[in-house]
């Protein structure tokens, strides 16, 4: 079992925070952040300073210090690792977990001058495949968001799902006994290059629902799922591996307050519901993990199965296996420096706490019907050797 590690990645400061002269209230300090309440006094050491709470993290990155925390280091650390597990038949998944513009669409998505995880993920899948040549491989991608509780496929091309009523085909969440929740009837795309891949990319992110708010001009309403499936066939040593990525870009909290119109309320009342859930889900998994370390009878705690909430949204339903399942799980927690999102950077900040604590069990995804022929033939000729032996 591996825990569910953590980044932190804090952005510059934005236009809006610059006019209103915001304080830097965010920092980095070796793999943690510093978190200063400007209004807060507290006595320290015989002296008053301004209170000043400490995260532990996995991994930091802090925009003052561009050469450590640019688009390429963050993929030199974690998208590497993702890679190479994919590559090694591991399940993966990144998590851009913050308030609404902290970086998130731009750490997943990056520009085209500068590329973020995805993109850059997808580079590097390629550029392995293309090493491995004794090997075939197989690659698909798929490319869903749920917005307002429905789950929309932004990569259906027929005419009748045009972007201009993708709205009326939102798809069912099943859940299968062995391989867990699936989005039923998800179209899934064959590529062969990083070119094909991107421009899916492209085509899923301009249907993806977007609205001006006032934190942010181009704010995603949704959460967005862009999968990775990778097969592996090696005929020589007869294994056929198949192993997925999840990119998540979810959605940023609204307060009540700053929404524009109905339709904003509901998005953001659908978003909060969301994401109060994932909390749920995430608290609830800490908690067990918490209690089972705590546990002296193992007996005990091996049958032990605790209730977690994973059905009370869409979302938390299908990132169910990779919350305390078979999956090699990252969160990038993306926050903002500036005073004015105080409030929100600690809550980002506690829920990475809380989701570092979860414990995942990620096993290599063999196919098991390849796996029993593999081991059957190497069984009969351990047999054969010892009657060799015999005669």
């Amino acid at each position: 079992m591996i825990n569910i590690r953590v980044a932190v990645r804090i952005r510059p400061f934005s236009k809006r925070e610059i006019l209103e002269n915001d304080e830097i209230v965010v920092q980095k300090e070796g793999k943690s952040v510093l978190v200063t309440n400007p209004k807060i006094f507290e006595k320290q050491e015989g002296k008053t300073k301004k209170r000043t709470n400490k995260f532990v993290v996995d991994f930091c990155y802090d925009s003052k210090d561009p050469q450590t925390s640019n688009q390429e280091a963050v993929y030199n650390e974690i998208g590497s690792e993702v890679l190479d597990s994919l590559l090694g038949g591991y399940n993966s998944c990144v998590l851009a977990y913050g308030h609404s513009a902290s970086g998130k669409t731009y750490t997943m998505m990056g520009t085209l001058e500068d590329p973020g995880l995805i993109p850059r993920l997808c580079q590097g899948l390629f550029d392995k495949k293309d090493e491995k040549t004794k090997c075939q491989f197989h690659v698909t991608v798929s490319f869903f968001e749920i917005y307002n509780e429905k789950v929309r496929d932004l990569l259906v091309f027929d005419d009748d799902r045009s972007e201009h009523n993708l709205s009326n085909f939102s798809l069912r969440v099943r859940e299968h006994p062995k391989l867990g929740p699936y989005v039923q009837n998800l179209s899934q795309h064959g590529v062969t290059c990083k070119s094909e891949v991107l421009e899916l990319l492209k085509i899923g992110n301009k249907r993806r629902s977007t609205a001006t708010t006032e934190n942010n001009t181009y704010s995603s309403r949704s959460h967005s799922v862009f999968t990775l499936i990778f097969k592996e066939n090696d005929k020589k040593f007869e294994i056929e591996k198949c192993s997925k990525v999840h990119l998540v870009d979810l959605a940023g909290s609204e307060r009540a307050s700053k929404v524009q119109n109905k339709t904003r309320l509901k998005e953001g009342a659908n978003i909060n519901k969301s994401l109060v859930a994932l909390g749920n889900v995430i608290s609830s998994l800490a908690e067990n993990y918490k209690i089972g370390e705590n546990s002296k009878d193992y007996s005990i705690l091996k049958s032990w199965q605790p209730f977690v909430p994973y059905r009370e949204s869409i979302l938390t339903w299908l990132l169910k296996d990779t919350l305390g399942g078979n999956s090699k799980t990252i969160m990038i927690a993306t926050v903002s420096p500036a005073s004015s999102c105080l409030n929100e950077t600690i809550n980002t900040l506690r829920y990475a706490k809380r989701t570092r604590r979860i414990m995942n069990q990620p096993v290599v995804n063999e196919d098991p019907k390849t796996k029993i022929i593999r081991e059957l033939r190497k069984e009969i000729s351990k047999l054969k050797s010892l009657l060799s032996v015999m005669l």
